[in-house]
Protein backbone atom coordinates (compact mmCIF):
# COMPACT_ATOMS: atom_id res chain seq x y z
CA UNK A 1 0.00 0.00 0.00
CA UNK A 2 2.95 2.56 0.92
CA UNK A 3 4.45 2.54 -2.59
CA UNK A 4 0.76 2.98 -4.34
CA UNK A 5 -0.14 6.08 -1.35
CA UNK A 6 3.68 7.23 -2.41
CA UNK A 7 2.57 7.47 -6.18
CA UNK A 8 -0.27 8.57 -5.98
CA UNK A 9 0.74 11.38 -3.61
CA UNK A 10 3.59 12.41 -6.01
CA UNK A 11 1.01 12.35 -9.00
CA UNK A 12 -1.14 14.55 -7.14
CA UNK A 13 1.88 17.33 -6.50
CA UNK A 14 3.33 17.23 -9.81
CA UNK A 15 -0.51 17.96 -10.91
CA UNK A 16 -0.99 20.35 -8.66
CA UNK A 17 2.69 22.15 -9.69
CA UNK A 18 1.66 21.90 -13.12
CA UNK A 19 -1.38 24.20 -12.61
CA UNK A 20 0.69 26.52 -10.19
CA UNK A 21 3.72 26.95 -13.07
CA UNK A 22 0.74 27.45 -16.08
CA UNK A 23 -0.77 30.47 -13.41
CA UNK A 24 3.07 31.72 -12.73
CA UNK A 25 3.76 32.03 -16.67
CA UNK A 26 5.12 35.52 -17.00
CA UNK A 27 5.11 38.50 -19.46
CA UNK A 28 8.34 39.95 -20.36
CA UNK A 29 7.53 43.01 -22.28
CA UNK A 30 7.39 45.99 -20.52
CA UNK A 31 4.05 46.76 -22.88
CA UNK A 32 2.16 44.45 -21.59
CA UNK A 33 3.38 44.96 -17.50
CA UNK A 34 -0.28 46.44 -15.93
CA UNK A 35 -0.31 50.57 -15.00
CA UNK A 36 -1.15 51.33 -11.65
CA UNK A 37 0.43 51.46 -7.72
CA UNK A 38 2.62 48.88 -6.84
CA UNK A 39 4.38 48.01 -2.84
CA UNK A 40 7.96 46.42 -2.93
CA UNK A 41 7.67 42.63 -2.02
CA UNK A 42 10.27 42.44 0.51
CA UNK A 43 10.87 38.79 -0.01
CA UNK A 44 12.36 38.41 -2.64
CA UNK A 45 13.65 42.14 -3.22
CA UNK A 46 17.25 42.19 -2.60
CA UNK A 47 20.33 45.11 -2.96
CA UNK A 48 23.65 43.34 -3.64
CA UNK A 49 26.81 45.05 -3.17
CA UNK A 50 30.41 44.62 -4.54
CA UNK A 51 33.66 45.67 -3.35
CA UNK A 52 37.29 44.93 -4.88
CA UNK A 53 39.11 43.88 -1.48
CA UNK A 54 42.57 44.59 -1.48
CA UNK A 55 42.92 44.10 -5.41
CA UNK A 56 42.68 40.46 -4.74
CA UNK A 57 38.43 40.03 -4.59
CA UNK A 58 35.55 40.99 -5.71
CA UNK A 59 33.60 40.96 -2.31
CA UNK A 60 29.83 40.54 -1.77
CA UNK A 61 27.37 41.32 0.71
CA UNK A 62 23.74 42.03 0.43
CA UNK A 63 20.63 44.17 2.54
CA UNK A 64 17.15 43.21 2.53
CA UNK A 65 13.77 44.05 4.39
CA UNK A 66 13.55 46.67 2.25
CA UNK A 67 10.14 49.30 1.22
CA UNK A 68 8.97 51.21 -0.84
CA UNK A 69 6.33 51.72 -3.55
CA UNK A 70 6.77 52.01 -7.74
CA UNK A 71 3.96 54.25 -9.58
CA UNK A 72 4.26 52.76 -12.91
CA UNK A 73 2.76 54.86 -16.59
CA UNK A 74 3.03 52.31 -18.57
CA UNK A 75 1.66 54.71 -21.63
CA UNK A 76 3.64 57.12 -20.36
CA UNK A 77 7.16 56.34 -18.17
CA UNK A 78 8.38 59.20 -17.83
CA UNK A 79 5.52 59.87 -15.32
CA UNK A 80 6.13 56.99 -13.14
CA UNK A 81 8.18 57.18 -10.03
CA UNK A 82 10.33 54.66 -7.33
CA UNK A 83 11.03 55.38 -3.76
CA UNK A 84 12.48 52.61 -1.67
CA UNK A 85 13.92 52.15 1.95
CA UNK A 86 16.91 50.42 2.83
CA UNK A 87 17.24 49.38 6.61
CA UNK A 88 21.11 49.27 6.74
CA UNK A 89 21.28 47.20 9.51
CA UNK A 90 20.02 44.47 7.27
CA UNK A 91 23.77 44.18 5.80
CA UNK A 92 24.67 40.44 5.25
CA UNK A 93 28.04 39.09 4.50
CA UNK A 94 29.76 35.59 4.33
CA UNK A 95 30.93 36.80 8.55
CA UNK A 96 28.95 37.97 11.30
CA UNK A 97 31.85 39.56 12.68
CA UNK A 98 31.90 41.92 9.39
CA UNK A 99 28.27 42.35 9.88
CA UNK A 100 28.87 43.66 13.33
CA UNK A 101 32.05 45.81 11.80
CA UNK A 102 29.89 47.27 8.80
CA UNK A 103 27.27 48.45 11.19
CA UNK A 104 29.43 50.45 13.77
CA UNK A 105 30.51 53.88 13.81
CA UNK A 106 33.64 53.24 11.18
CA UNK A 107 31.20 52.16 7.78
CA UNK A 108 27.50 52.71 8.21
CA UNK A 109 26.87 53.66 11.31
CA UNK A 110 23.20 52.50 11.68
CA UNK A 111 22.51 53.61 15.18
CA UNK A 112 22.68 57.12 14.11
CA UNK A 113 21.66 56.48 10.40
CA UNK A 114 19.38 53.59 10.06
CA UNK A 115 18.18 53.78 7.00
CA UNK A 116 19.37 54.52 3.19
CA UNK A 117 17.01 56.03 0.85
CA UNK A 118 16.65 56.40 -3.10
CA UNK A 119 13.34 58.71 -4.94
CA UNK A 120 13.30 59.00 -8.72
CA UNK A 121 13.57 62.35 -9.73
CA UNK A 122 13.55 61.24 -13.58
CA UNK A 123 12.76 57.96 -15.65
CA UNK A 124 13.59 57.54 -19.00
CA UNK A 125 12.94 54.60 -21.39
CA UNK A 126 15.94 53.36 -23.32
CA UNK A 127 14.52 50.64 -25.23
CA UNK A 128 11.95 47.71 -25.26
CA UNK A 129 12.57 46.61 -21.47
CA UNK A 130 15.33 49.04 -21.06
CA UNK A 131 15.29 52.16 -18.67
CA UNK A 132 17.71 54.99 -17.14
CA UNK A 133 16.06 55.78 -13.70
CA UNK A 134 17.77 59.18 -12.20
CA UNK A 135 17.58 60.05 -8.70
CA UNK A 136 18.40 60.79 -4.91
CA UNK A 137 20.15 58.32 -2.93
CA UNK A 138 20.37 59.47 0.69
CA UNK A 139 23.11 57.19 2.69
CA UNK A 140 25.54 57.84 5.82
CA UNK A 141 23.08 61.16 6.06
CA UNK A 142 24.78 62.63 2.74
CA UNK A 143 21.74 62.72 -0.54
CA UNK A 144 23.70 62.68 -3.90
CA UNK A 145 21.77 62.04 -7.43
CA UNK A 146 23.05 58.79 -9.15
CA UNK A 147 21.20 56.71 -11.59
CA UNK A 148 20.35 53.05 -12.42
CA UNK A 149 20.27 51.27 -15.14
CA UNK A 150 16.85 49.41 -15.36
CA UNK A 151 15.91 46.21 -17.02
CA UNK A 152 12.17 44.65 -16.67
CA UNK A 153 12.40 40.96 -15.94
CA UNK A 154 8.85 40.10 -15.86
CA UNK A 155 5.08 40.23 -14.79
CA UNK A 156 2.03 38.27 -13.91
CA UNK A 157 0.25 36.65 -11.09
CA UNK A 158 2.26 34.92 -8.12
CA UNK A 159 0.98 31.59 -7.51
CA UNK A 160 1.79 31.49 -3.75
CA UNK A 161 0.04 34.50 -2.64
CA UNK A 162 -2.20 35.01 -6.19
CA UNK A 163 -0.95 39.09 -6.18
CA UNK A 164 0.26 40.57 -9.65
CA UNK A 165 4.04 41.01 -9.41
CA UNK A 166 6.55 42.62 -11.72
CA UNK A 167 9.73 42.35 -11.05
CA UNK A 168 12.89 44.25 -12.44
CA UNK A 169 16.46 44.53 -11.97
CA UNK A 170 18.86 47.34 -11.63
CA UNK A 171 22.58 48.04 -11.66
CA UNK A 172 25.07 50.81 -10.78
CA UNK A 173 28.05 52.06 -9.27
CA UNK A 174 28.54 54.03 -6.25
CA UNK A 175 31.55 56.08 -4.98
CA UNK A 176 31.16 55.49 -0.89
CA UNK A 177 33.99 58.25 -0.16
CA UNK A 178 30.97 60.79 -1.74
CA UNK A 179 28.67 59.18 0.94
CA UNK A 180 31.62 59.95 3.74
CA UNK A 181 32.14 56.42 4.08
CA UNK A 182 35.88 56.09 3.68
CA UNK A 183 37.45 52.97 5.84
CA UNK A 184 40.26 51.33 4.54
CA UNK A 185 39.84 53.67 0.90
CA UNK A 186 41.99 52.66 -1.89
CA UNK A 187 42.91 49.45 0.07
CA UNK A 188 38.98 47.95 -0.04
CA UNK A 189 37.93 50.30 -3.54
CA UNK A 190 36.52 53.23 -3.21
CA UNK A 191 33.77 52.26 -6.16
CA UNK A 192 30.76 49.81 -4.65
CA UNK A 193 28.77 47.93 -7.43
CA UNK A 194 25.42 47.59 -6.80
CA UNK A 195 22.79 45.35 -8.15
CA UNK A 196 19.32 45.00 -7.66
CA UNK A 197 16.69 42.50 -7.40
CA UNK A 198 13.00 44.47 -7.31
CA UNK A 199 10.01 42.60 -6.88
CA UNK A 200 6.64 44.83 -6.94
CA UNK A 201 3.09 43.83 -6.06
CA UNK A 202 0.01 46.02 -7.40
CA UNK A 203 -1.95 47.19 -5.29
CA UNK A 204 -5.78 45.84 -5.19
Amino acid sequence: MKPFISLAATAFFLSFTAVDMASAEAVTHAEQIQAGSYDVEPYHTQVAFSVLHFGFTYYQGIFSQISGKLDLDTQNPAKSSLAVTIPVASVLTTSSKLDDELKGDQWFDSAKFPEARFVSTQIRQTGKNEAVVTGNLTLHGITKAEILKVRFVGAGINPLDKKYTAGFEGDTTIKRSDFGIKTYVPYVSDNVTLHIAGAFEKRS
